[in-house]
């Protein structure tokens, strides 16, 4: 599991295609004493496993299929990247629940000044609409963010000069595609209501969880 709190940028120095893989090799200050072969390592928001490591950076496959669903499909020799290292059960909690499974691609539509801030526009494939909520919490090519409004299949977020600066979305521009990743807590949620849902709300049911107060 991940925090969506961005530790380092990391560099693309190299990305070897197969008929059933890529491989990335991947620049990152981490890889000195932070990444171990076998570690879990979040790339954009992706997570992928360190299966080498090497001075000063790692490698880690990605499948074809991971490959159809992101952004790394379309990376390329130095590009910078999100990294950040699956959280330790001692570690501090800094943002929200991010499992590093992306659920789809979204288009950045529009990117403009907000006081220090940059406001930015959103588009997502509408299946994803039903988990975003106005001051939910979402994952942006790995980035912990709160969204500020939704309006149909397009949410805004207020980008800060300090995770601008920290994070790859600063080099972001209008048409740029990027690894979207909903809240976990809203799909528990959802499960859950449609079993229920499945099995008949009973008043019984209610008055278990609390939606019915005793006479």
């Amino acid at each position: 599991m991940f925090t969506g709190i961005i530790e380092d940028i990391g560099i693309v120095e190299d990305i070897r295609k197969s008929s059933g893989k890529w491989e990335f090799r991947i620049k990152t200050v981490l890889a000195k004493s932070g990444i171990r072969e076998g570690d879990s390592v979040a790339i954009d928001g992706v997570c992928l496993t360190s299966t080498r490591i090497g001075n000063g950076y790692f490698f880690a496959d990605a499948s074809l299929e991971t490959l159809n669903l992101t952004t790394l499909r379309e990376k390329k020799a130095m590009d910078r990247v999100n990294i950040e290292r699956a959280m330790e059960p001692s570690g501090r909690f800094g943002g929200h629940f991010v499992m590093g499974h992306v659920d789809g691609l979204g288009v950045i539509k529009s990117i403009r000044p907000s006081g220090d801030s940059l406001f930015f526009e959103v588009e997502v494939p509408e299946e994803l609409t039903r988990y975003i909520v106005k001051k939910g919490s979402i994952a942006i090519d790995g980035i912990s963010l709160t969204v500020n409004e939704q309006h149909g299949n397009i949410f805004t977020v207020n980008i800060i000069p300090y995770t601008a600066s920290r994070t790859t979305i600063g080099d972001k521009n209008p048409g740029d595609k990027v690894n979207i990743e909903t809240d976990i807590i809203g799909k528990y949620v959802e499960r859950f209501i449609s079993v229920r849902s499945e099995r008949g709300i009973t008043k019984e049911f209610l008055s278990k969880y609390g939606f019915l107060k005793g006479d």
